[in-house]
């Protein structure tokens, strides 16, 4: 399955730090499972027709540049919200956290809107050559990594990605992975981040409504004070919004 078909509400399979969770790990995926399947439900629904059209008219893009959206692709209301931000502010480095229709409508608004450059991981080899080739089909460029999963950081449980090549500071911080049939705190490693976010820096943790991203938040609401953080419900999945600190101090 490709980033430009449908998507069901199973992650595909995972390399081999995936198949190696402990017991704990599992358990916590068949628990968070049971009870956030209304949330999983709910993400299948991607956004309207009227809002996708809006958005690939606002880029420039023909009717047929997205996929179905939702389920493991962000819905257009986060779309849009990435589209506002970049156009607004500019931002020189954003990291992307998972590949796939966001890395198009991230290096097209860049591409509209300054001269940005999107730094794009996912753990899965063949996404990032079908995201890099996706992309060039539309003139567009971006810095595609393969990520494989490794032991998570910081007391974090189950997998993170083998990050490289980062830039020293971030503007724009998007996290869309890994999968929560990981592990349901999986995107809680993302934290190891935050030191290089620049004063004003975005982030944006999508799913943020599913219970498990509920408790990142709340830990990293406690361990991040220079940071703001809000839950905002609005589109299908919800997105916890932080905003780094102006103060260098």
């Amino acid at each position: 399955m490709t980033t430009r078909d449908l998507t069901g509400l199973l992650a595909r399979n995972e390399p081999d730090a995936y198949a190696e969770r402990s017991f704990q790990d599992r358990l916590y995926v068949t628990l968070y499972g049971a009870i956030g399947w209304p949330w999983l439900l709910k993400s299948l629904y991607g956004g309207t027709k009227a809002e996708k059209a809006r958005l690939l008219v606002r880029l420039g893009l023909p009717d047929d540049a997205l996929p179905h959206l939702g389920s493991w692709k962000a819905d257009t209301w986060l779309l849009h919200q990435i589209v506002d931000h970049i156009a607004t502010n500019r931002p020189a480095h954003i990291v992307e956290l998972g590949c796939g229709a966001t890395s198009l409508v991230i290096a097209r608004a860049l591409d509209l809107h300054g001269d940005g450059m999107l730094h794009s991981y996912d753990q899965h080899r063949d996404f990032v050559d079908i995201t890099r080739g996706w992309l060039a089909d539309y003139g567009l460029h971006a810095q595609m990594h393969h990520a494989p999963l490794v032991s998570a950081p910081d007391g974090w449980p189950a997998c993170w990605y083998d990050l490289s090549k980062l830039p020293a500071s971030i503007d724009m911080l998007i996290i869309d992975g890994p999968s929560w049939s990981i592990h349901p705190f999986v995107r809680g490693a993302a934290e190891i981040l935050f030191p290089r976010l620049s004063p004003g820096a975005l982030i944006l943790l999508d799913d943020a409504l599913r219970p498990g991203e509920r408790a990142i938040a709340r830990r990293w609401k406690k361990t991040w004070p220079d940071i703001e953080f809000r839950l905002d419900k609005r589109g299908t999945k919800g997105t916890l919004i932080g905003i780094k600190s102006r103060d260098r101090n």
